[in-house]
């Protein structure tokens, strides 16, 4: 990405200090609650070294991990979700760690509030409805796209703020989120989301708010020879960074 963000009129590199911190190393290939604590360490490691992290996945299971290590003794967190699943859902296949589970496992170990947590475009059909049950049962604000659609982005800015208020929050952006004429390198597209510039809109009717990270996730470039989903999936990523830059050191 660029340097100067037309949308926000911001420079995030003027701002603050940005690096890339490289990748996560596994201690198992195939372990799945080793890997998690892999995960976790790491990013207790950047949370102690006072960096906000902006990470790329990965499916988006990942956000589990990332989040046991960034939130530590300071309570359980707001959350803005952007995807067209809910990821609440229980074990699948007899596991817990998968992507369709991430926001059930973080509200059961206390790492996101439900009360503060929205769910913005999700849509598409269901073999079971557990995961939307569950959201809804716990407390969560569940954005269904056609609600969306039908409110605009204008009205779901101010929704956001109104769930989320004043405390610390973290950002995952789920590119299933946005309709798969512009993200079909992802592993559950979903006809009938949210389009780039609604997503560009929405984020920066979000500037100011205290965010302790973010992320995007389930970009898979196999899927997509024409590399569209990768650029797109930077872009989002560009936009969180600029959110994250402009709320601890510009004017947000």
């Amino acid at each position: 990405m660029r340097a100067f963000n037309l949308g926000m009129r911001l420079n995030p590199y003027e701002l603050c200090r940005i690096g890339d911190l490289g990748d996560v190393r596994f201690s198992s290939r195939y372990d799945l609650p080793t890997q998690v604590e892999d995960i976790a360490a790491y990013y207790r490691k950047v949370r102690e070294a006072g960096v906000i992290p902006v990470s790329a996945g990965g499916d988006h299971f990942v956000t589990y991990p990332i989040l046991k290590g960034l939130v530590g003794d300071q309570g359980p967190v707001g959350l803005i979700h952007i995807d067209a699943h809910t990821d609440t859902w229980g074990e699948v296949f007899g596991s817990k760690f998968t992507h369709a589970a991430p926001f059930r496992l973080a509200v059961e170990d206390g790492l996101i509030d439900p009360k503060r947590t929205i769910q913005i475009g999700i849509r598409g059909g269901q073999n079971y409805m557990d995961g939307v049950e569950y959201s809804e049962r716990s407390g969560m604000r569940v954005v269904f796209m056609e609600e969306f659609s039908r409110l605009g982005v204008d009205a779901i800015i101010a929704e956001v703020r109104r769930v989320i208020g004043t405390g610390p929050v973290y950002f995952t952006f789920d590119v299933d989120g946005l309709d798969p004429v512009y993200t079909p390198g992802t592993g559950t597209p979903e006809v009938g989301g949210i389009t780039t510039i609604e997503a560009q809109r929405l984020m920066y009717g979000l500037r100011g708010l205290h965010y302790i990270g973010g992320d995007v996730v389930e970009v898979s470039p196999p899927y997509d020879p024409s590399g569209n989903t990768a650029l797109v999936g930077a872009s989002m990523m560009y936009e969180i960074l600029c959110l994250v830059a402009d709320a601890r050191f510009g004017r947000g």
